[in-house]
């Protein structure tokens, strides 16, 4: 089973890693949700079981 980091747009753990490598050590996943977060595209309270 998948570990989910980013319950909004379904990134797992391995997802963001595999990102890491093929970015030579930079997330382009993580500059993704970022930006979505800013734009309030975000919904974590209700989508990530932690409510965050």
């Amino acid at each position: 089973m998948k570990k989910l980091i980013c319950y909004c747009f379904g990134y797992s753990e391995a997802d963001i890693i595999k990102d890491v490598q093929q970015n030579h050590g930079h997330s382009l996943i993580m500059e993704r949700i970022q930006a979505e977060k800013k734009k309030g595209s975000c919904n974590c309270s209700a989508t990530n079981p932690l409510g965050r």
